[in-house]
C-alpha cells in the first residue's frame, strides 16, 4: 500500500477552498483533512495553490498521420506543464480519422509510451459514416464529434440536419454526448479574397453562421426528445455571445445542451489583431471586446460550462506565416500549455478566483467527458490528479518556454500572471519547475458500454 500526504494552505475542493491535508493512497485521494491533521505518512508542503490536475477537453493531437503537425509526446509534456492531467484528442486531423473502431484501435496503437497525462478519445459522427457509429461508440469513444461546416479535411464530411440528426439519435441511445462545431455557411457564394485584413476574415465567419448553426441543434434536440429520446448535445468553441440566450432558453426547457468557450476568445479581441497576423487565426474568429466581455459573463452565470483549449497546431508553413495571408493560412490556436495562466491573467481582474476555474477548467469538462467519477475533483475516491499553482508568479511566452511541437503561438512575448509549479498524476510527480520527472506513465481512458 503506497500512502503519501500533501498538505497546503489554499487546496481547492469542490466545497471551496481551504487549508487542508490531502491523503494519497495507491493513486487515489484516501481523505481531505484539516491542514493540521495528525498523519504517520510522509508529508509533503505544496508550494503554492492545490488545484485538481486541469482536464482539456478539446485537443487535436493529430497522430498517427500528420505528427509532423503536433503528437502524443509533445502535446502530453505541453499538457503536464500546464497543470493538465486529463486530455481528451479530437477526431481530427489524424490520419486515418477517428470515425470507426479499427481507426481507434489505429490511434490507440500510437500512443504506447508517449502519454504523459491521461488521454480519452471523441470519435467523429460525418457525412458518410453512420453504419460505423455503432461498433466505434461500443469501442471505447467518450462520445463523438460532427461539424455542420467544412472541416478543413476532405476526409471528415460536414453533416447536414438529417445526418446530424441520425447520429444524435445513435448518441442519445448510448447515452453518450454530441459534440457538434456549430457554423453554417449561409452565404452559399464564392467568397472574396481575404488576403491579409484580419476585418475580412472576421466578417467572412460571421456571428450568424454560428447562431443559425446552434439554432439547428437545438431543434435537432428537441426533435429527437419528441421522440423520447433524452440527447446530449455539446456546442465546442463558442465564440458568438448572441447565442448565449438561446442555449440559457434550451436548458431552461428541459435539454441537455453545454457549451465551452477558449482562452483566445476571453483573452484576445479582433480590434488588437493586426492584419497578416495568421497566428491569430481560428474557426469561429476571435471577435470583438464587447463580445468578450459577454462571453465572459455567460461563464458568469453558468450559461458556458467549461473552457478549454481547442489547441489546434499545424506545421509553420501552413500558418502563412511568410505571406500574412489569412485566406489560406490554416485556422488553428496553439497554447496548450498556457491556458490556466491566461485565465487567470484576464478573470481575476473580473473577479474570478480559482475555485472559479477549478471548476471551469477541470469539474466540468470532466463531467462533460463522461470522467467525472475519478477526474476533475479533489474528493475521496478520485484520482490524485493535481496542478500546484503560484497565482502571483510571472511568465514570459518565450519560443524556449513552449512545450508543444512548434513553438509558435499568439500569445509570443506576453507576459501572463500565473504559473504551474508542480504536476500529479495519480500521486506522481511528474513535473516541476520546468522539468519533467520520472517517465511517461499516462494511461488511455476508454468508455467501457
Amino acid at each position: 500500500m503506497n500512502r503519501l500526504a500533501l498538505r497546503a494552505a489554499k487546496v481547492i475542493t469542490p466545497d471551496g477552498e481551504r487549508a487542508a491535508t490531502v491523503i494519497i493512497e495507491d493513486g487515489r485521494v484516501l481523505q481531505v483533512n484539516a491542514h493540521d491533521f495528525c498523519t504517520d505518512v510522509p508529508v509533503l508542503d505544496v508550494p503554492g495553490v492545490l488545484m485538481p490536475g486541469l482536464v482539456d477537453s478539446h485537443v487535436h493531437i493529430n497522430e498517427p498521420g500528420r505528427t509532423d503537425w503536433e503528437g502524443f509526446d509533445t502535446a502530453t509534456h505541453a499538457a503536464a506543464a500546464g497543470g493538465i492531467t486529463t486530455l481528451v484528442d479530437m477526431p481530427l486531423n489524424c490520419i486515418p480519422v477517428t470515425t470507426s473502431a479499427p481507426a481507434l484501435a489505429t490511434k490507440l496503437a500510437s500512443v504506447t509510451g508517449k502519454l504523459w497525462v491521461d488521454c480519452g478519445f471523441w470519435g467523429g459522427a460525418t457525412a458518410d459514416n453512420l453504419h460505423d457509429l455503432p461498433a466505434l461508440l461500443t469501442a471505447g469513444v467518450l462520445g463523438v464529434k460532427s461539424f455542420t461546416i467544412h472541416s478543413g479535411i476532405e476526409e471528415f464530411k460536414a453533416v447536414n440536419e438529417t445526418q446530424l440528426r441520425d447520429a444524435m439519435r445513435l448518441l442519445a441511445r448510448a447515452g453518450l454526448p454530441h459534440l457538434v462545431h456549430a457554423e453554417l455557411d449561409l452565404d452559399q457564394l464564392d467568397p472574396e479574397p481575404i488576403g491579409r485584413s484580419y476585418a475580412r476574415f472576421l466578417e467572412s465567419r460571421p456571428r450568424a453562421w454560428e447562431n443559425e448553426a446552434i439554432a439547428m441543434v437545438i431543434r435537432v434536440m428537441r426533435q429527437l426528445r419528441d421522440e423520447g429520446l433524452t440527447p446530449k448535445a455539446h456546442i465546442v468553441h463558442l465564440s458568438s455571445s448572441d447565442a448565449l440566450p438561446m442555449i440559457r432558453k434550451a436548458r431552461a426547457d428541459g435539454l441537455r445542451l453545454t457549451a465551452e468557450t477558449c482562452p483566445h476568445y476571453l483573452t484576445l479581441t479582433a480590434e488588437t489583431i493586426p492584419d497578416g497576423a495568421t497566428l491569430y487565426k481560428c474557426c469561429p474568429p476571435i471577435r470583438e471586446a464587447h463580445n468578450r466581455d459577454l462571453l465572459w459573463q455567460g461563464l458568469r452565470d453558468g450559461t458556458i460550462d467549461c473552457i478549454v483549449s481547442d489547441h489546434s497546431p499545424c506545421t509553420p508553413e501552413l500558418k502563412a506565416l511568410d505571406r500574412g495571408d489569412l485566406g489560406d493560412a490554416w485556422g488553428g490556436i496553439s497554447a496548450l500549455q498556457f491556458g490556466l495562466a491566461l485565465c487567470w491573467t484576464e478573470g481575476s481582474r473580473r473577479g474570478f478566483s480559482l475555485a472559479d476555474f477549478a471548476r471551469l477548467m477541470a469539474q466540468r469538462p470532466a463531467q462533460i467527458a463522461g470522467l467525472d467519477e475519478r477526474k476533475g475533483a479533489i474528493a475521496p475516491g478520485f484520482d490524485a490528479d493535481f496542478c500546484v499553482f503560484d497565482p502571483d508568479a510571472e511568465q514570459k511566452v518565450t519560443p524556449w518556454s513552449i512545450k508543444h511541437k512548434h513553438k509558435i503561438s499568439p500569445y509570443l512575448g506576453m507576459t501572463l500572471r500565473g504559473l504551474v509549479r508542480q504536476t500529479w498524476l495519480r500521486g506522481q510527480l511528474i513535473y516541476q519547475d520546468d522539468q519533467y520527472r520520472g517517465r511517461a506513465r499516462g494511461r488511455s481512458l476508454l468508455l467501457q458500454q
